[in-house]
């Protein structure tokens, strides 16, 4: 059985979420951002970080390494084969590198934050650097349900998890409109619903 540490309202979402698209069984252990630091728990994640995975022996940490794991254990169509395999990678790293650190200057500072300790300007900065990262899956997307076209794969739950705080805190996503509705498909799927449930309740 997977066992997933951290809150819903972490990354450990992602892994959640991909763990019910997967259909496989795990096990959520609650562990605050504090108790991840401590010492009994640094063999999860030696920066005392969440969220961690235990698959047997194996301990993995990044949720989106962990979601790419999942997804192999399930195998096609969550985690397609050949080229198809390797524009999940492509994805998933353009969500690690590209979409994340943008939308979360944003997200720090327009909802994540204490009001005292928001920066607009910082915020604005976000949002600006991630319009164009936008424009680039809204131009993909046409023609297109999914990222890979059909069916949803790993590369769509990867990528959407980023986008996920912006899609429900109030991000404007009207001069995306392909995008838009790609997040709604995505983020309404009955797996989807059932990891927000936790996130969200």
């Amino acid at each position: 059985m997977l066992r997933i540490h951290g809150t819903p309202r972490s990354r450990a979402f992602r892994n959640i979420w991909a763990a019910e698209e997967a259909g496989l069984p795990y096990e959520l252990i609650p562990t605050s951002f504090e108790e991840a630091k401590s010492p009994a728990r640094r063999h999860l994640h030696p920066a005392g970080k969440v969220p961690a995975l235990e698959d047997g022996s194996l301990i993995l940490q990044e949720s989106l390494a962990i979601n790419l794991h999942i997804a192999r254990k399930a195998g096609p169509p969550l985690l397609p084969e050949g080229d198809d395999l390797s524009r999940c990678w492509q994805w998933t790293l353009f969500a690690a590198t590209e979409a994340e650190p943008a939308i979360m200057r944003w997200a720090y500072n327009s909802y994540i934050r204490p009001p005292e300790e928001r920066n607009p300007e910082e915020a604005r900065l976000g949002m600006a650097e991630s319009r164009p990262r936008m424009a680039l899956v809204d131009e993909h997307l046409a023609g297109r349900d999914f990222l890979l076209g059909q069916p949803f794969t790993v590369a769509d739950l990867n990528l959407a998890s980023v986008w996920y705080g912006a899609w429900r805190n109030g991000f404007d996503l009207s001069p995306h409109p392909r995008l838009a509705a790609w997040l709604d498909r995505c983020l309404t799927r009955p797996a989807a619903l059932r990891a927000r449930a936790l996130r969200e309740g």
